[in-house]
């Protein structure tokens, strides 16, 4: 049971950058700079998975940024979650799910953790951001919510270390939409979402799952992904992306 004290600490301790050390600021200007969503882009690993939709990523996976992002997700480090979250709207947004004349909300699907990592870490990372994602979009004006359909439906091995092919096989079926799942997103624009795409295995099984379950269904239905950061040279370009 970490998160009280992890949610406290962050309150009332003093903090240096988690991206570069800088004194006594929880993010720096020039770590903040690299999150603000300017250079936001689609992404595609090389080679891409079958199933992957078009992934849009705030930032390059390096420097700062991976510092912030490891932070969050290993350190327990909870309150970087409205910084990346405001980076992962800032993606959602260039990716065209607050795009004027979309209809209906705009709802965030994050991919799941298996439940030892939520417990080894003390919280979900890709939910955390997600839910200060949607926060974000809603302050925007863009109608938007979590909706954590998906679950594992199997054990899977820690994707550290594993290769692409690997990856894949051990993701293969892996995850599936819980009941309930077409209630919680049904009249939404569905973005699959993740703190970091690297081979894309777990985003393209993501979306096999949501489109298996039918969520994604009809004449001009399009599945969107969203991601807080990737590898630099998986950007396919760059273009400024709308600030939030």
């Amino acid at each position: 049971m970490r998160w009280w004290w992890q949610e406290l600490a962050g309150l009332v301790l003093p903090a240096d950058c988690a991206g570069c050390g800088a004194a006594r600021v929880l993010v720096c200007a020039e770590c903040g700079d690299a999150l603000s969503g300017a250079v936001a882009a689609t992404v595609r690993p090389s080679p891409p998975p079958v199933g992957l939709p078009v992934v849009w990523a705030a930032a390059g996976y390096e420097k700062g940024v991976r510092s912030l992002l490891l932070a969050h997700k290993e350190r327990g480090a909870l309150p970087l979650a409205g910084v990346l979250g405001a980076a992962l709207a800032g993606a959602v947004l260039a990716g065209g799910a607050g795009a004027q004349g979309g209809a209906g909300e705009v709802a965030l699907v994050p991919v799941p953790s298996a439940r030892r990592q939520v417990r080894a870490r003390g919280h979900d990372p890709a939910r955390r951001i997600a839910l200060a994602a949607a926060g974000r979009l809603r302050r925007t004006g863009v109608p938007a919510r979590v909706a954590p359909v998906l679950g594992l439906r199997r054990a899977v091995a820690d994707q550290a270390g594993l290769g692409a092919r690997q990856r894949r096989e051990n993701l293969a079926g892996a995850l599936a939409v819980r009941r309930g799942g077409r209630r919680l997103t049904e009249g939404a624009r569905i973005v699959l979402v993740d703190d970091l795409i690297t081979t894309g295995s777990t985003l393209a099984e993501a979306a096999r799952a949501v489109r298996a379950a039918g969520l994604v269904a009809g004449p001009g239905a399009v599945l969107r992904a969203a991601v807080v950061a990737a590898p630099v040279d998986s950007f396919r370009r760059i273009e400024r992306a709308p600030r939030v």
